[in-house]
């Protein structure tokens, strides 16, 4: 009788082991499909040349959370007064405006490389950073709108597999379609690649660039035409204007007065007015300033220093006229007509 019993008991036991199993790989399996949902993987292609963008491991690109960051880039969902990221950043313009006063819009353009952002760098981290502090405080989006949309629920569960959308969830879906905006296919490109060829005064502008004469790449480094830096380039000797203080502002350290970011120069020749404050309006401005503009002050850039101990270019006109040859091929019409990057 004793022996039944325990033979009894044995099967009773393994069932109980199994049912237990099966309710714990099943409870798994839950979880598992809430936090890693089925996603298309998306292959960022990374141009030759550039060098490889870094991808924080919990928000690698996927299809789906491109297509999400895309729709809200053209959503004024985000704002409370009708405006969206591209109302200030039009695709055709390199995703920047021709504002015709106020502070120039920096372009979207290349902006998985780059760790500083504005045009003073006050704010520094990844693109989730910045597109976090876009979301809370430059746009001040009400969250509680995308929680009560018709779709935005749904596409975030898809995309990062959460059933209540916060802050940090927007940024992180705005962060996949700017780390997908990367511009490398200008005539300059071409070049490179033995696919085009310079006209005569674009190769002598191509140079002067390169050259001591131009010290264009101390600070706008190919391939990016930037160098994700901050520099004083002796634009003003007074510095009351706050608008005027670059990164001092922030840090309060009178070594940063003046300095502001490096702007891309890529697709440059399609904007309106240039430097932080919009003072010039054409590309012959800007070189001349460099020319013959420079303010020599203690928190001059060294860099803007040659080696013969002058600050300015002293370009013939046509040396200028041949730069801004040069700078008119870094526009890309493949990136800015690319319909991947549109209003879907």
């Amino acid at each position: 009788m004793k022996n039944t019993e325990t033979k009894i008991k044995r099967p009773l036991v393994v069932v109980a082991v199994l049912t237990l199993c099966v309710l714990l790989v099943s409870a798994v399996s839950c979880n598992k499909s809430t936090e890693e949902p089925s996603l298309t993987p998306y292959s960022l292609v990374i141009p030759d040349g550039f060098p490889k963008m870094k991808i924080p491991t919990d928000n690698e690109p996927y299809v789906e959370r491109i297509a999400l960051g895309r729709k809200l880039y053209y959503d004024a969902i985000l704002s409370n007064n009708g405006m969206s990221c591209s109302s200030c950043h039009l695709q055709n313009l390199g995703f920047t405006i021709n504002s015709s006063s106020g502070m120039p819009v920096l372009p979207h353009i290349n902006m998985g490389w780059k760790d500083k952002f504005m045009w003073d760098g006050r704010e520094q981290g990844t693109l989730e950073d910045v597109m976090l502090f876009e979301v809370e405080q430059f746009f001040g989006t009400d969250i509680a709108k995308l929680n009560a949309h018709s779709q935005y629920p749904t596409l975030f569960s898809q995309a990062y597999g959460i059933d209540n959308i916060k802050s940090k969830d927007v940024a992180k879906a705005l962060a996949q379609f700017f780390r997908v905006l990367i511009s490398s296919d200008s005539k300059f490109d071409k070049v490179q690649r033995n696919e085009a060829q310079f006209t005569n005064d674009e190769l002598q502008g191509f140079m002067i660039f390169n050259s001591e004469k131009g010290s264009c790449t101390h600070c706008h480094v190919p391939p990016f035409f930037a160098d994700n830096g901050l520099h004083n380039i002796g634009l003003d000797s007074d510095f009351s204007d706050p608008a005027n203080q670059g990164y001092f502002h922030e840090s309060g350290d009178s070594a940063h007065l003046g300095q502001m970011r490096t702007p891309t120069l890529r697709n440059v020749s399609l904007r309106a007015r240039y430097m932080h404050d919009g003072r010039f309006s054409s590309l012959e401005d800007v070189i001349n300033q460099y020319n013959t503009g420079v303010q020599r002050t203690p928190y001059l850039d060294p860099i803007m220093i040659k080696s013969n101990n002058t600050v300015n270019l002293n370009l013939t006109p046509l040396e200028v006229s041949q730069l801004a040859a040069f700078l008119r091929t870094l526009t890309d019409s493949t990136f800015i007509k690319n319909p991947n990057f549109s209003k879907p």
